[in-house]
């Protein structure tokens, strides 16, 4: 019997520690992981075909922001079956109303979430 494909997650963060981290705790999930630093390097990477299951974005990042980022791929439909959570210390319901009108599925908060609970969290969105 074939084996599951594993599932995709693309995270995009410009902090490299967090990055590594959070591509450990979902390698060891059992997702295949894709990351890029930056918002253009995935964009790129998106345009070249890749389609990852999960988008997991962090919102303050050098160049195009979070928001710019998560419209640019609605605009360009790049990832219309994608699951677009953001991963972000900015919490603000204002906040996290902006990313659902962006098309985010789902908003985890940095700071009150381990990063063996935003895999948890991440499942649970893929879930719905």
């Amino acid at each position: 019997m074939a084996k599951d494909k594993k599932k995709i997650v693309f995270i995009v963060d410009d902090d490299k520690f967090l990055l590594d981290m959070y591509a450990l705790k979902f390698g060891e999930a059992g997702f295949q992981v894709e990351t890029a630093a930056n918002a253009q390097d995935a964009l790129d990477r998106f345009k070249d075909g890749l389609i990852p299951d999960v988008l997991l974005l962090d919102i303050v990042m050098p160049g195009m922001d979070g928001f710019e980022f998560l419209s640019a791929v609605t605009e360009e439909k790049l990832l219309p079956n994608t699951e677009k959570i953001i991963l972000s210390n900015i919490g603000q319901e204002e906040d996290i109303e902006r990313g659902r009108k962006l098309g985010a599925d789902g908003y985890i908060v940095k700071a009150s979430a381990t990063p063996t609970e935003v895999v948890k969290k991440v499942e649970e969105i893929m879930q719905k």
